[in-house]
Formats: structure tokens, sequence, C-alpha cells
């Protein structure tokens, strides 16, 4: 508007005709791209990220409804409570997404005990894990990599329980990169040791905090060799563990009732405030969580930043350009089939994604975006942080954007993906745990996610284009 404005101060009309011809153009401009130029303000995002509103939602998905994992009553009820709050809030439209889910329940508490001393340590089954069919009892032996595993071979690990004590490294700020060093001991320790002769693993929990509060997460198994238990141990008991097994050779006693249901029908939950383009930026975060917390950083936060951020705009009465989807994911922690089966139909509709964002990194005061994408595209969100500064983004930098919206890369080479990062230094502190609550999640840092989604949605789509 202001460059039409002052084109018409300095034009010298020198007939009614052409005073006419400005103010007609003075009001075209006003009126007509007035509605497609609609300019939001950082300070009005933020003020508005801070309503309360995001919280509340937390609230009701953590305390109303609590751990969501897949196949569960509570995912169903997380499911139903995902279209009443899209109904609530006054998305254009909200629907459901069919997918098959796998279902493992964990059964009655575990139970773990050294049997030299009789002293009680804090375990927990990993997710998919088999159960121990009653007691199982064994000799501990000790390894940090699956290097020292296939050192010692079958004649040393036949008939013990593998114990995996390899840290992770607790002087990186980046907690995500700590994690990655370390988790496939989690993931691939079962087997590994399975096939020689193990009965059962023991697996330092994934945390740099040194607690009692023992770290679930999924975990595999492969088909052709022995599927044995495996367990989460708390780190301060790890230690106490490794500690003892200096002075002696040390036994334990194993006790889960982890059992494997055929797999349940469960769905995505998606919502829409539509666009005047055929394009479609989605925000989305995943609905399930582990069953031992409430999934309030993992993934709670991340499912009420996506919905905040869209809500956020509406509130202060954006138009988008394109179809702004909030995605409801279930299942990411222990197979991600809904990030499947929603890049599947969005690739069987011929659907058109600008853009795919995710959040899960808990509910933590945001700091940068992670882009997948090509250099051109990188370099794009990279010339907007003068403008995401003012939601807290710090940086922006080339990287892993999520689980779920991966799946879109193989039906969309060229897509852009984003994903949201907050403050990491603590998000393992609460990552899969009892701990993982609400009272864990601060409201404002919780807003500080939801306004800098908000930010970059706005700033992607007024562009129309990446």
């Amino acid at each position: 508007m202001l460059p039409i404005i002052n084109y018409l101060r300095h034009y010298k009309f020198e007939t009614m005709k052409g005073i006419f011809l400005a103010f007609s153009l003075a009001i075209f401009f006003a009126v007509g791209c007035g509605n497609n130029e609609q300019v939001i303000s950082a300070d009005q995002i933020v003020a508005e990220a801070n309503s309360g509103t995001g919280y509340e939602l937390l609230r009701e998905l953590t305390k109303e409804i609590g751990p969501r994992l897949s196949g569960s009553e509570n995912a169903a009820k997380a499911v139903q409570w995902g279209i009443e709050t899209f109904e609530k809030l006054g998305f254009d439209t909200f629907y459901l997404q069919e997918v098959m889910v796998p279902h493992w329940e964990r059964g009655e508490a575990e139970e773990a005990f050294m049997l030299n001393t009789g002293a009680s340590i804090e375990v927990t089954a990993l997710g998919g894990s088999v159960g121990t069919d009653g007691l199982l009892e064994a000799e501990v032996i000790q390894v940090k990599s699956f290097k020292e595993l296939e050192d010692l071979g079958r004649k040393n690990i036949e008939g013990k329980v593998v114990f995996y004590n390899r840290p992770m490294d607790g002087k990186l700020r980046n907690t995500f990169r700590a994690y990655g060093m370390a988790v496939n001991q989690r993931a691939d320790g079962a087997w590994q040791a399975a096939q020689y002769g193990a009965k059962a693993v023991l697996v330092r929990s994934m945390t740099t905090a040194k607690d009692l509060n023992p770290h679930t997460g999924t975990m595999n198994y492969v088909d052709s060799i022995a599927k044995i238990p495996a367990f989460a141990i708390a780190t301060a008991d790890a230690e106490k563990l490794a500690a003892a097994m200096e002075k002696e050779t040390q036994k334990v006693s194993l006790k889960s009732n982890c059992q494997w249901f055929p797999d349940a029908l469960s769905h995505n939950v998606i919502g829409e405030i539509w666009g005047s383009s055929d394009s479609i930026i989605a925000i989305g975060g995943h609905l399930d969580s582990w069953d031992l917390g409430e999934g309030a950083h993992d993934d709670g936060a991340g499912i009420v930043h996506s919905i905040e951020a869209v809500r956020i705009l509406k509130a202060l009465g954006y138009k988008p350009k394109n179809t702004l989807r909030v995605v409801m994911f279930m299942n990411e922690e222990n197979g991600a089939m809904g990030g499947k089966m929603y890049a599947e139909q969005a690739d069987r509709l011929g659907e058109k994604h600008l853009a795919a964002i995710e959040s899960d990194r808990g509910g933590f005061e945001a700091e940068a975006f992670s882009v997948d994408g090509d250099s051109s595209q990188i370099d794009l969100i990279k010339s907007l942080l003068p403008q995401l500064s003012k939601t807290d983004i710090k940086e922006v930098y080339q990287g892993y954007a999520g689980v779920d919206i991966s799946f879109l890369r193989e039906y969309n080479p060229n897509l852009c993906m984003i994903g949201l990062v907050p403050n990491p230094e603590k998000y393992f502190n609460y990552h899969h745990t009892k701990a993982d609550v609400l009272e864990s999640v601060d409201p404002k840092e919780l807003a500080s996610g939801s306004a800098a989604l908000a930010n970059l949605i706005y700033l992607i789509d007024s562009r129309g284009k990446l």
C-alpha cells in the first residue's frame, strides 16, 4: 500500500480523469490487495501464544487422558480429544485417517534384584520386549559396545545377562547427538546379545542424569535370532551394579510380564484451515506416548505447538494462501505407522505439500530450526532469521526434521522439511520416563515453541512458495 500512496503523492495529475484514476487505484490496493498482504507482527504472535490456551490443551491431554501408547484405550481417547479440540477451536475441517498400529502392553510392574545382596534395582521393560515367563536369574556380564560383545563370544556370554553400560556423553550440550551415539545398544542390544546365547539384556538408560528413573523406548528383534527379554536400568543403579561387579561376580533376578497383541485400528487426527491455493503446509507432532508418564514433553508439547501455531494465526485474523494442516500422528514411538500412512495417502491423493514441519523435541524454549532440504530452501529459511529471532529463534541449520514427516521424502524428493529445536539440555531427563508429566513443562517455554512455529508458518505462507 505505501509504495502506491507515495507514487500518487509525487505523480502530477492534470485532469479530473487522472485524479479519479488515482483514487480508484488507491481503493483497489487498499481493499483488493490488503487481504492478500496481511501483516502480522511477532509481538502479536507472542502475545497470543501466551494466552494460556496451549498449556490448557496440554493439561487436558496429560491429566484427563494420560499416557497414550498405540493400541491402548488412552490412545483412542486421545484421538477423540483431537477431533473435539479441532471442532472447539473452529478449524475449517477435521477428520480421521485410519491406520493399523502395533499393540504391546507392559503388564504388571517389573521386578529386579541383585542376588548377591538382595538389593532391588530400578528397571523397566523396553518397548516391544518379550516377557521373562516367570523369574529369570543369571550372572551378569558388562560390555560397552557390540565389538566387546563379539570379542567375548558365545563361550563367555551364553546363559548370562548382558549389561550394556555405555553412557551418553554428558559433555555435549546437544543431547540429541549424545543420544544418537548411545541409543543403538537399546535398539539392537537384545538381538546382538541373543546371537551369542544371552538370556536377557540390561541397558543403561538413555540420559545424562544420574537418577532412579529408568527410560523405556523401542527395541528391535531379528526373526532368525531368539527373542530375549530387554530392560532399561536407571543410571544410578547402573553405576551401583557396575561398582559391585568390580568387586565380585554379580547375579540378578529379573521379571517382566510384557505381551504382544494383534495390531489395532487407530487414527491420525487431521485439522485444517483452508488456504486460497491447492498447496499444503503440514505441521505436526505425535499423539501417542510411552506408558510410564503422561507424554507431556514427548510429544504432548509437539501436539500443542502444532495446534497452537495455526490457532494463533487464525485468532489474529490471518487468511493463509496455503492450507494449514495440523496432523496428530499416531504410533511414532513404536512403529511410525501414522507417518507412513500419511505419506502414502498424500501420494495417493496427489496432494501438493509446500512444506512439512514437525515438533518432537519437547516443550522447552525455542532455539532453532533444523532444515532438511536443498541449499536454496535452507538459504531461504536462513534469510528469515531476522524475523524469526523475534520469536526466540537464534539459528537455522541443515539437519534432520522429524520421524513422522520424513516419510513424505519418498514421494516428494524436493519437499522442504523443518524441525523445531527447543533447548535440548534437559530433554533426556524426562524422555520415556515416569517424570514426563505436565509439571515438568513450563507454560512460558511451551508458548515459546508455539510462537516460533506460528511465525515460521506465517513467513513461509505469506511468500507463497519455497
